[in-house]
């Protein structure tokens, strides 16, 4: 016996990308989920954000956040003034430039933000429902949370825990690299999630996906610190709290990647304090930087360089003399 089938109004449809039921739908938010159905339900069509925002009752710079999180999702992508699929380059949906929102503006926005804070553009953080049935069905998860409390010392708000879920989850960090983390920021006297959040992002963007991974990157972050602290103590700078990224960034590369003896930083300090005045970290740097493009390390190298200048000033000014002595009017 056959089924008569009666969609009425399914009878008009339009198409849902299989990866957002499989990869972005536990992330996405309710506005970013709004807005991409209107997308899709209005491929071809010329249309601004302010559009969106009047049809959904979203305000329009969320309908830009929510654009911005499926270019990020690599759902989508930006061609010109057209909104395209990230693999398949079809049209989906143009935007006038006369209008509020154009491909020039979203590619701003994002450079804008990761310049700004260094961050990808983050996912909307899970809901609480959500929150609770994974840690409803994840002892490893629940084991996380309770030894999280325990690592800093207090009891962690729901916002913390989706957190932390989103750390594991969403940038693949395990358990076993979470507990590490929070263990060394801790032991930076960094205790607050957004700071732990950024470090974790950090790892995760550098594949650190395993105990060992971490172990080696703690101490290289320890190592780099400690010989940023020395080199402040050498030029007698005192400075409160951890030192500053382009201190630990230039004090690695002077004394950790090219090898320079305390004697040779000495050395680029006094010339910085004779030239400038005071203490410049970028002067120093850009002394140590020439030094090693010309291949100078050690003080025996520097005084190497310094006689062979001299060396050629006097040749230099004996050719001068010579030169006189050949065309003088007296011959």
């Amino acid at each position: 016996m056959g089924i008569k089938i009666n969609l009425g109004a399914w009878n008009s449809v339009f198409a849902v990308p299989a990866q957002v039921v499989d990869n972005d739908l536990k992330l996405a938010g309710t506005f970013q989920l709004k807005v991409l159905l209107y997308l899709l339900r209005h491929s071809g069509e010329s249309i601004s954000a302010e559009d969106i925002s009047k049809s959904l009752s979203i305000p329009v710079n969320d309908v830009k956040d929510s654009l911005l999180f499926w270019v990020q999702r690599e759902l989508i992508t930006m061609s010109e003034d057209i909104l395209l699929p990230a693999e398949t380059k079809k049209t989906v949906i143009t935007f006038d430039k006369e209008q509020t929102i154009s491909s020039a503006e979203i590619h701003s926005d994002i450079e804008h933000k990761t310049n700004k804070i260094r961050l990808p553009v983050r996912p909307q953080r899970p809901e609480p429902d959500f929150v609770a049935k994974r840690m409803s069905e994840s002892e490893e998860l629940s084991f996380l949370m309770q030894e999280a409390q325990i690592i800093l010392g207090r009891l962690i708000s729901n916002g913390e825990i989706s957190t932390l879920l989103m750390l594991h989850d969403n940038d693949g960090l395990p358990v076993d690299v979470i507990l590490m983390l929070l263990e060394f920021c801790k032991s930076k006297g960094k205790k607050n999630m957004a700071y732990i959040e950024k470090v974790g992002i950090g790892w995760a963007e550098s594949e650190i996906f395993t105990v060992q991974k971490a172990e080696e990157k703690i101490r290289e972050i320890n190592k780099n610190q400690d010989t940023s602290n020395k080199v402040n103590r050498l030029f007698g700078i005192s400075t409160s709290g951890a030192p500053t990224k382009n201190q630990i960034e230039c004090a690695n590369r002077w004394v950790n990647i090219w090898g320079y003896s305390d004697d040779m930083l000495l050395e680029a300090y006094e010339r910085c304090i004779e030239s400038k005045g005071e203490y410049k970290l970028s002067y120093i740097d850009g002394i140590i930087k020439k030094w090693q493009s010309k291949g100078i390390f050690t003080v025996e190298d520097l005084e190497a360089s310094k006689q062979k200048k001299v060396s050629k000033q006097v040749q230099e000014t004996s050719y001068d003399i010579e030169e006189y002595e050949s065309s003088s009017i007296f011959d």
